[in-house]
Parts: C-alpha cells; sequence; structure tokens
C-alpha cells in the first residue's frame, strides 16, 4: 500500500540528534558485556548530582497545594513572571515586563514554535557547530540545510563575525542571528564586544537577535556571563532561559523566553503575538515547576549551591584540558562555561583510523556500522567499543568539523580523572593509527 498523498515534511531529513541516537549503538556494545560511561547527555542527575535537601523540601511542600494542578495563565503564572521581570531588571537595567515573558513546556518546545512559526521564506542563521535542537529546527522550518556562521575552533570559539556579516549582507532572507551563549557544545563564553558586534549587525540589516542563555548561570574560569539584555539597545530580542541545568530539573520541562523591544517593531510585535497564540491554543505550560522558580531562586542557598557547581566544573573542564590539550592532532579549548568540552581533530591525523576492539564479534560490528560514517562518528563508535565511554561525535552539531563532544558532570573525581585519561590515551590511539 502507498498512499495516495505524501505525508512527510520535506525538511524531515534535517532532523537529527545523534546525542540520543547513539544510544542504540551503546546498548548493542552493553550487550557484549561492557559498562556504558554516559557522556553524551548534559543531564546532571544521571552523572550523579545531588538535589540538595532544601530544594526538594520546597517542592514537596508545593506539591500539597492544590493550586499548584490547575491551569496556569497561557503566558505562564503571573507571580512567577513578575518575580523573573524583577530580578532581570536588577541584574541588567533593561526594563521588561512580566508580560514579556512566555513559559513553555522546556526550551525544545520554546525553540519549536520559535521557528515553526517563522513566515516561510524567513531564516535564522545560527552558529556552526551548534546544539541540534536549533539547527533541525531551523532546517525542518526551512526544508533545507541550516544556514550556519562560523565559530573559529583556533579562536576559544568565537564567532566569525566577519563571515556572519557577509553571510547576513548576501542571503536578504535572514531575519534573525541565533547566539548559544554560554555555548553548546562549545562552552564559550562571548565578551561584550562580540555581543555588541552581532546586535550592531542585527540593528544594521533589521534583524532580531535570538540568544539561548541556559547556562547563563553556570560560567568559571574567570569569565563573566554578558546577558543579551545588556547589549540589546534598541534591537528586537529573545533570551531562552530555563531550570533544566540550573536546579538541575531537566525534567520538569520547563523554560521560558524574555522578550525585548517587541513594540518597537510592527512586524516583530506580531510574530510574538503568533507565539503567544499558539501556546494558548495549548493552554499553558506545566505549573508545578513555575511555582517553584521563586521560592528556590530567592532563597539564600540558591547562589551559594550555584556557586559550588561551578567550583566544581571549573576543576572538572582543568582536569579534561590538561589531559588532552598536549595531544598532537587534537584543536582544544578551555571550557569557561556550561559543562561540555567541544575537542575537534585536525584532518591531516584522519586516515581510516580504528581502535582495537577485543571482542571479534563485537569489532565486526562497529566495522560494519562505520561504513561511509564521518571519521568522527567512526571514533565514537570504537571508543565505545573499546571502553565503554560514551560521546558525541562533533559533525552532529551541523558543522564540517570533525572530533567529539564530552561532559563534565561526572561527579566521581577519580571516575572522571580516570574517564580523561581514558579519553586522551585513547585518541592518541586513534589518530596514531594505521591499517
Amino acid at each position: 500500500m502507498i498512499m495516495r498523498v505524501d505525508i512527510v515534511h520535506e525538511g524531515v531529513s534535517e532532523l537529527t540528534y545523534e546525542i540520543r541516537e547513539i544510544v542504540e549503538v551503546a546498548k548493542k556494545v552493553k550487550s557484549h558485556g561492557i559498562e556504558i560511561i554516559w557522556e553524551n547527555i548534559g543531564d546532571p542527575i544521571i552523572k550523579g548530582e545531588k538535589i540538595p535537601q532544601w530544594i526538594k523540601e520546597i517542592i514537596a511542600e508545593t506539591v500539597m497545594e492544590d493550586d499548584s494542578y490547575l491551569y496556569c495563565p497561557t503566558k505562564g503564572l503571573l507571580e512567577t513572571r513578575e518575580f523573573l521581570a524583577e530580578e532581570n531588571n536588577k541584574k541588567n537595567g533593561v526594563q521588561i515586563t512580566p508580560e514579556d515573558i512566555i513559559f513553555f513546556n522546556g526550551l525544545g518546545d520554546a525553540i519549536t514554535k520559535i521557528y515553526g512559526l517563522l513566515k516561510k521564506e524567513a531564516r535564522i542563521i545560527g552558529p556552526s557547530p551548534a546544539y541540534p535542537t536549533h539547527s533541525s529546527a531551523e532546517g525542518l522550518h526551512a526544508r533545507c540545510h541550516p544556514l550556519t556562521y562560523i565559530l573559529d575552533e583556533r579562536n576559544s570559539w568565537y564567532p566569525d563575525l566577519d563571515d556572519l556579516r557577509n553571510k547576513v549582507k548576501y542571503n536578504p532572507v535572514v531575519s534573525g542571528i541565533l547566539v548559544i551563549n554560554p555555548g553548546n557544545p562549545t562552552s564559550a563564553v562571548y565578551p561584550k564586544k562580540v555581543l555588541d558586534e552581532i546586535v550592531d549587525i542585527a540593528n544594521e540589516y533589521d534583524l532580531f537577535v535570538l540568544c539561548d542563555e541556559i547556562y547563563h548561570n553556570l560560567v568559571y574560569n574567570g569569565k563573566k556571563h554578558v546577558y543579551l539584555s545588556k547589549v540589546i539597545d534598541d534591537v528586537c530580542g529573545i533570551s531562552l532561559k530555563g531550570i533544566s541545568k540550573e536546579f538541575p530539573w531537566p525534567g520538569a520541562r520547563c523554560g521560558w523566553i524574555e522578550v525585548y523591544n517587541a513594540d518597537r517593531d510592527e512586524v516583530f510585535k506580531k510574530y510574538i503575538e503568533s507565539i503567544c497564540k499558539f501556546k494558548m491554543i495549548e493552554v499553558c505550560s506545566t505549573t508545578l515547576p513555575q511555582k517553584v522558580i521563586p521560592k528556590v531562586m530567592s532563597d539564600s542557598r540558591f547562589q551559594r549551591y550555584l556557586e559550588e557547581r561551578r567550583k566544581y566544573y571549573q576543576w572538572a573542564s582543568n582536569v579534561a584540558y590538561r589531559k588532552l590539550k598536549s595531544i598532537d592532532g587534537l584543536i582544544v579549548n578551555k571550557t569557561c562555561g556550561a559543562f561540555y568540552m567541544g575537542v575537534v581533530f585536525e584532518r591531516d591525523y584522519l586516515n581510516n583510523n580504528y581502535l582495537e576492539v577485543e571482542n571479534r564479534e563485537l569489532r565486526k560490528y562497529i566495522e560494519n556500522i562505520s561504513k561511509d560514517k564521518p571519521e568522527d562518528m567512526k571514533f565514537t563508535y570504537y571508543l565505545l567499543a573499546s571502553t565503554g565511554i560514551c560521546i558525541v561525535p562533533l559533525s552532529s552539531f551541523n558543522t564540517p568539523l570533525y572530533g567529539f563532544r564530552s561532559t563534565l558532570l561526572e561527579r566521581n573525581k577519580d571516575k572522571l580523572r580516570w574517564i580523561y585519561e581514558t579519553l586522551a590515551e585513547k585518541v592518541e590511539e586513534y589518530l596514531n593509527s594505521k591499517r
């Protein structure tokens, strides 16, 4: 039977998420008796992060309140939006109101609507490499490969602003610029000068700026996060924030957008209104985590908790950097935000490389699935089969670069050291291998 109408969306080929797709390979490896060390996904809970008892108590107490079970307003609970608007205004001096904040069921939900409700011809240019939820949503919307600008792996993963300006200039369909700061998978933290120049480009070409700031409270190694609201001036903008990485409570699926300068442009204002209308059709987002946000964030223990986490990620990032930085054939930048390590292979070192896999059946499986795959994906498969360490190939983050992304989340310090000692050893072995 063949359906009389092709019901498959033209952009479906752009939907990729190797962060979870590699799990199927890991399951096969696990079936051969190899313990899997999950370094593929940014879930602090899986890696041993313990939620403080006081946060659990706040959530437990809130669960007992009857109004935590009701529908909330379309944009989100007013008291929570008031709290967040006040916090933003105190920190950044940019005056937003509760009406400029809209809640979603996680930022994945927000991202889907932000791209999906653009006019068909409008495009948002994003970084390369980029978090695949953004690049997939842009590609699905556009029904073609995402538009990207270069992040320079030899310059702290900062944007190549000449590349961005030229692509904006010669692509009149570009309507917005995506910035991910702190970066994922790069973990770069951008200085104010870089953000100012991006806003200047948006201002010159009448674009809006979309800034994913989900990791804004997880910055370390002497860096300071500069908020979009600090540099946006009169340009239209959207900031994405949430609690999945901060509390951390990824299973809550609770994120929000902050809208800047919507009243300064009638087209942008109408676009934001369309997002609100679509949210209205869904009724609302989850109520419980919204009720919890002001209680947790206003507690004096919250900032101390964040500082402890920042110190740990700084320690872990320096362990990882020291282990990898001196390996010939690698380009390694020190992590300064979020909790990832994005590493690049020098192309000259890649030529049908491999790692030894003791189990003959497993080795045959890895060889078969590695055929015609990108060179860095081959490495992740061989690494899995030889060590059980599950990381993600960098090429799956919408980039022509080959490399990998690992996490800094392992809370057992001895195990984290072992992960990066083993990773360094296997990288060297792989880059020096010859068939």
